[in-house]
Formats: structure tokens, sequence, C-alpha cells
């Protein structure tokens, strides 16, 4: 998905972004959430840990995933 799919997107959308890591440990990680923001410069997405905000210059890879399955009830 390139920026400007990015920022077409509805606010909410659910997504998967890989980016570049930068530091000590480089190479790409993932985050998994909502689309909070997006312009520009950057994306926020709202993962389970908190939100994230991503340089769209580090953004290798994103698509829209399904929401979650709903909890099962236990036995």
């Amino acid at each position: 998905m390139r920026a400007s799919e990015l920022r077409a997107l509805p606010l909410g959308t659910r997504l998967v972004v890989r980016y570049r890591l930068h530091g000590e440990s480089h190479g790409a990680t993932d985050a998994l959430g909502e689309l909070v923001s997006v312009d520009a410069a950057e994306c926020t997405l709202r993962t389970r840990r908190g939100e994230i905000a991503i340089p769209i210059s580090d953004i290798v890879a994103a698509k829209r995933v399904p929401p979650p399955p709903a909890p099962r009830p236990r036995p």
C-alpha cells in the first residue's frame, strides 16, 4: 500500500504495517492496530500496547486486516 492509499483510508481502519527499525536493532517489525491519524510525515496506530507513530518513510508494507474474532465463550 502506497502512502497516498494509506492517507485515503478512513480512520479506524484495522491495519498491519511493516516498518524499518533504526538504531541498534536494524531490520523491520510489524504493528497491528486501528488507524488513528495519518498525514504526509507519519501514521499513528492504536495497538494493544498503546499508540505508535510510524514515519511514512519507514513503512515497507501495509494492508487492511479483518476485525478480530469475537471472544469464545468458556465451557
